[in-house]
């Protein structure tokens, strides 16, 4: 083979590519190894030299280039465990080096295989260079570049102009990457693309093991698949076992919903996921969210369960409704059918803000079915100076905004107008209508009992108090205050006492109670369970409703 300027600049082109690869490598690699400072120094070299072991023809030229041997022809060389064979190649002896050409093959046992076009191995750094049409395989995993640098100290082959490593179950392209076929571990970088059937990984920095088929994210990154997509910038994807853990803030988004935490653990097989600390899991569709310190969502279910200072938050309205209770729970039925419905379950020390109602229960069950809120064991309901409550409270709701509540057994309301006298209303029942948003009118249902402070329309001073009784009475009000009242059954009777000849009897009912010191102040205060003092808890009564009312019988609910 005849040798030509062009070669000869080519070959130093490629000593110098090796010596900057080198020092490239050495710099990348201390920062992996910092930990044990003995890895900070170069394996020891061993001084073997490059043999000849076969070739069709051989040629030197004693004057002109007495250190280079021209090979032809089915050439085979090793050097200590590792082989090469290649079409023809060039024996650099002075420098314990081979350029070899065509149907380049390095073979190192029966587990390393490495092809190329080309290849420049430097016997004393033991550093190939291979190039065009390189592919490295190592039992199931196979590396293919155009451009391949394989250190055999390290056991280590990197590329750095693009290049794909592909196994089982996964393939893999990156502009720079590395494999080390001991350890089974890659590096890559920039451009970071995982293909696997389910899913598709893209990212600027990740590790993966062909071994365990882990990845590790080392860098923003995005997990996306036909159900769902994640976005991290630390953590792990098992692409066997489908598992994740997932560091810094991991997003989770599925059908419109986002689960977020400090960290995540999702389960693709089984279709669930778990966030832990600081967690939100964002209904964007139904403008809804849940938060806590612990969180649950299973996607094939659409299941949620959300505890440790967990909270269910409504802003779907103007105003937005924070409800805070140990567990907050989420089911939902029927799925993928027409009649499917959902049921927002909140257990135990429910406590509720909105700037216009708050609530206080034991615990509280929402059905979208009915659109209903059923609170249950003593609870409490405040709208502006009103207080409801009862044995049982349901309240139903129109497009997030309340339509009517109906409070069973022991109703009692309470409007504050100073702090010494309340406009007080007891019954069986109550149903409380609303419009827009307002309350404007109260329907009381058997045995009813009415404590009123009438006033002057002038300048609402008080006139005196009505006491009063009967079987059905219906109230309106105005401007979120009792305006007035009836007695809609002919049994109704009452007597209107003077300001200054009020009985000490008279001003408050038997079952009056004033629970301000209950009632949630803010939507920071709904962490703050403060219970009923003792004595003022309600025994649950055994009657039963009458089956039939006035409201039943034709009586009309006001319109605005």
């Amino acid at each position: 083979m005849k040798d030509t300027g062009k070669g000869i600049l080519f070959r130093h082109r490629c000593l110098l590519a090796s010596i900057l690869c080198l020092f490239g490598f050495s710099l990348m690699s201390a920062g992996d190894r910092m930990e044990d400072p003995l890895q900070d120094q170069r394996p020891e070299q061993k001084k073997t030299r490059v043999d000849l072991l076969y070739a069709d023809e051989a040629q030197a030229d004693e004057k002109q280039r007495p250190d280079v041997q021209v090979l032809v022809g089915s050439v085979k060389l090793r050097h200590d465990s590792m082989y090469m064979y290649c079409d023809s190649a060039l024996i650099f002896e002075k420098i314990n080096s081979v350029e070899a050409f065509g149907n380049v093959r390095m073979e190192q046992g029966d587990t390393l295989f490495i092809y190329g076009d080309y290849l420049y191995y430097d016997g004393m750094s033991q550093l190939a260079m291979l190039r065009e049409h390189v592919r490295m395989i190592n039992h199931n995993t196979e590396l293919v570049t155009d451009s391949l640098n394989y250190d055999r100290l390290y056991n280590l082959g990197y590329y750095f102009e693009g290049g794909k490593l592909t196994d089982e179950q996964n393939v893999l392209t990156s502009v720079w990457g590395e494999y080390s076929p001991a350890t089974k571990l890659a590096v890559f970088n920039h451009d970071v693309v995982l293909t696997n059937p389910k899913f598709v990984l893209t990212s600027d920095t990740l590790k993966y093991s062909t071994l365990t088929k882990i990845a590790t994210i080392l860098g923003p990154s995005d997990i996306v698949s036909d159900e769902n997509h994640i976005y991290s910038e630390r953590g792990i994807y098992n692409t066997n076992t489908e598992q994740a853990e997932l560091l810094d803030r991991s997003v989770l988004t599925n059908n419109g919903k986002k689960l977020v935490g400090d960290s995540l653990f999702y389960d693709r097989k089984m279709g669930y996921g778990e966030a832990f600390d600081n967690v939100r899991m964002n209904d964007s569709i139904n403008r809804n969210m849940l938060t806590g310190d612990y969180c649950f969502y299973n996607e094939l279910t659409q299941n949620a369960v959300a505890t440790k200072r967990a909270v269910a938050i409504d802003y779907s309205q103007g105003d937005s409704l924070f409800m805070h209770a140990d567990t907050l729970r989420m089911l939902t039925f029927n799925l993928n059918t027409d009649s499917v419905y959902r049921e927002m379950r909140a257990y135990h020390k429910v406590r509720a803000y909105r700037t216009d109602v708050q609530a206080v229960c034991d615990s509280l069950v929402y059905n979208s079915k009915d659109s209903c809120v059923t609170m249950y064991i003593d609870p409490i309901l405040w709208y502006g100076s009103q207080q409801l409550l009862g044995e049982e409270i349901k309240i139903y709701v129109n497009d997030s905004t309340i339509d009517w509540a109906h409070i069973i057994n022991q109703a009692l309301a309470v409007e504050q107008k100073d702090s010494i006298h309340y406009n007080q209303v007891s019954g069986k029942e109550m149903k409380a209508f609303f419009v827009d948003g307002e309350m404007r009118q109260v329907d009381v249902n058997s045995n009813v009992y009415v404590i009123f402070y009438p006033v002057e329309e002038t300048d609402s001073t008080l006139i005196g108090l009505n006491s009063s009784e009967g079987s059905f009475l219906r109230m309106f009000l105005k401007d979120r205050k009792m305006d007035k009242g009836a007695f809609l059954d002919q049994g109704g009777s009452g007597i209107l006492y003077p300001m200054d000849q009020i009985p000490p009897d008279k001003y408050k009912l038997p079952s009056f109670v004033w629970f301000d010191y209950v009632r949630p102040r803010n939507k920071e205060d709904i962490f703050e369970w403060r219970g009923k003092k003792a004595g003022q808890t309600l025994q649950k009564s055994d009657r039963q409703m009458p089956s039939t009312s006035p409201r039943d019988m034709n009586i009309k609910r006001v319109r605005k």
